[in-house]
């Protein structure tokens, strides 16, 4: 299909999609505020002396408040928050989307995605690490700020800010002068064309080194001081961006923007892009922290204040940790360029698992780490171990049923997502397996991540350094063995390994330094619906071929109705599947999202 015929499917959208996050836009930054109000029951016997910190608990919602004053903003409960991260966050994702529905019809997998691929993981992996949501900088800034009155808050952000952004400029111009050097210790397989593409698209990347550090810092800051709507959002703006470059390109271009003449300034767009997203993310952000008291763009150099040691002790090994994490995708991506096309197959496929996996992700990890951080003491683990199980549980609840969609549906899901413009039947082919790969792994990622959350929130950033540590030689090796058997699936597998091991890791220590978890009672529950999971796979790809042999798939609207009722069938009977293990997680979950219906109608 020529791009010009693309046009009218999908640059109409981009622009639709654009005007849209305009207006979401103008929302944010305004006066529009969102309150949940949270009943509190408490004995009217308690007596709070003045400075005392007393922990009021009421169903579903655990709040802080000093002396007898409660602030007149409610505090939000645990699933008010996640409802606000959650449609904030579906509203990034699907900007998201949509741009990568425009990158693959106009670029398909060839050279300018696969250079992308390979330029972006240094500034994507400063993004995600530094600036992302329930990254190291936003949960050491919560597990700090979320213990103290605002009026603390200011200094220590401003003075964080200015070490981050002195270290993280040096970051940016060593990535400039020596981005050669980093395109070629990541991916010696690349041919001469693709290998010039990405280190231009590298050094114009670069400046996103220090906007990742400003927008970690803006994450953790607002979501302590109970903002969880603008942090969420802002990602849209740099798909918005993108969206954006790509639509102008193709309006000039039009369907000849894949042709060789055009592939350097294709991947200038997509950089260019990049970077001009994530500039306007941290604007959109600033604004907030500086209207809201929590600091303003200036230089502070005390660090004698006592929340920055703490921060810093939160923050330092819990960065190198998570670093050492993503030194995993580097080695991923050494191996992929070994692969023809493996890296841009490896971008699509993992972009439909992060999609539901990063709002199920801001759903549980931002909601429950402030909680996690005011459970630490002693008499408080039997509740912090009961919150452990519920993010456990809830990671399962949420991811299973993806996992088995993304296995039984693979193919049908990859058609109907990307399979338009210069995205092929054979290009669906490279995709397919590597989106199996990644959606078995789902639980597993998000699994690690909430244990260490735990371990963050203990003030506990060695162990899962350590553990790190271990990981990228572990990695490493099944990379090895599994990339030439297995082609790129096997790279992902490797993954997906290591995230196992991690996991069985934090439970041990957690099991012996908490006085005992109960992990049999936990298991029983996670196998049975692991077995849930198996049987709704099946039966939803039963449900798909037999859509198939009937009526086809021969166009758009099939491809839909196909998909979205072997779907239905995947969630409806591990939903059935589930209730029958009576779940207190489950619970809570169906009555919520009854409470939501009713308040509607």
């Amino acid at each position: 299909m020529a791009i010009s015929s693309v046009q009218s499917e999908n640059v109409e959208p981009s622009i639709f999609m654009v005007r849209l996050a305009l207006g979401i836009i103008l929302m944010s930054v305004g006066k529009w505020v969102l309150y949940i109000p949270v009943k509190l029951n408490f004995p009217t016997k308690d007596r709070f002396s003045a400075g005392t910190q007393k922990r009021v608990e009421s169903i579903n919602a655990v709040v802080f408040f000093r002396g007898v004053i409660i602030n007149k903003k409610a505090t939000r409960s645990l699933a008010g928050i996640a409802g606000i991260v959650a449609v904030a966050t579906l509203i990034s994702k699907v900007f998201g989307l949509v741009r990568e529905q425009v990158i693959a019809a106009a670029y398909g997998v060839g050279p300018v995605v696969n250079a992308y691929a390979f330029a972006y993981v240094i500034p994507g992996f400063l993004l995600i690490l530094l600036g992302g949501i329930n990254g190291p900088f936003h949960s050491a800034l919560v597990s700090v700020l979320a213990k103290r009155d605002k009026s603390e808050s200011a200094p220590i952000v401003e003075t964080i800010t200015t070490l981050v952004s002195a270290i993280l400029l040096a970051v940016t111009v060593f990535l400039i002068v020596f981005a050669n050097i980093f395109i070629d210790v990541l991916a010696p397989g690349l041919d001469a064309a693709t290998r010039s593409m990405a280190i231009q698209q590298l050094q114009i990347m670069a400046p996103m080194a220090v906007l990742a550090g400003l927008i970690g810092i803006g994450f953790g800051t607002l979501n302590a001081a109970d903002q969880y709507w603008l942090p969420s959002l802002s990602p849209l703006f740099s798909s918005v961006a993108v969206i954006f470059g790509v639509g102008l390109l193709a309006w000039f271009v039009g369907d000849r923007i894949d042709q060789p003449q055009y592939v350097q300034l294709g991947g200038f767009v997509l950089a260019g892009g990049t970077l001009v997203g994530a500039l306007w993310q941290w604007l959109a952000q600033v604004g907030a922290q500086v209207k809201a008291g929590l600091g303003k763009l200036t230089f502070r150099w005390d660090w004698r204040i006592p929340g920055v040691s703490e921060v810093l002790r939160v923050m330092i090994p819990a960065t190198l940790s998570s670093g050492m994490l993503h030194i995993n995708v580097y080695t991923d991506l050494f191996f992929a360029s070994f692969i023809e096309n493996a890296a841009a197959s490896m971008r699509y496929a993992s972009f439909i698992v992060l999609t539901p996996l990063g709002i199920m992700s801001n759903m549980i990890l931002v909601p429950f780490m402030p909680i996690f951080s005011r459970l630490t003491e002693p008499e408080n683990w039997g509740e912090l171990k009961q919150r452990i199980r519920q993010g456990l549980l809830l990671t399962a609840l949420t991811m299973l049923p993806f996992t088995a969609i993304f296995i039984a549906l693979a193919f049908p899901v990859v058609r109907v997502i990307y399979q338009r413009g210069a995205f092929n039947l054979a290009a669906s082919e490279q995709v397919v397996p590597v989106l199996m790969a990644y959606g078995f792994g789902m639980f597993f990622y998000l699994g690690r991540d909430v244990l260490v959350r735990v371990f963050y929130a203990l003030g506990d950033g060695e162990t899962p350094f350590k553990v790190s540590m271990v990981n990228i030689f572990l990695n490493g090796a099944l990379d090895f063995l599994l990339y030439r058997p297995f082609g790129t699936p096997g790279i992902v597998l490797a993954t997906v390994g290591v995230n196992i091991l991690s996991m069985g890791i934090f439970t041990v220590i957690l099991n012996r330094r908490l006085g005992g978890l109960p992990l049999g009672e936990w298991g029983l529950s996670l196998l049975g619906l692991t077995v849930i999971t198996m049987l709704s796979g099946v039966a939803s790809w039963g449900a798909s071929w037999g859509w198939e042999k009937v009526f086809g798939a021969g166009n758009i609207f099939l491809q839909l109705l196909q998909l979205g009722l072997a779907s239905t069938v995947a969630v409806g009977l591990f939903l059935l599947g589930a209730m029958l293990l009576k779940l207190p997680e489950l619970d809570l979950l169906i009555s919520r999202v009854r409470q939501k219906f009713l308040k509607k109608s």
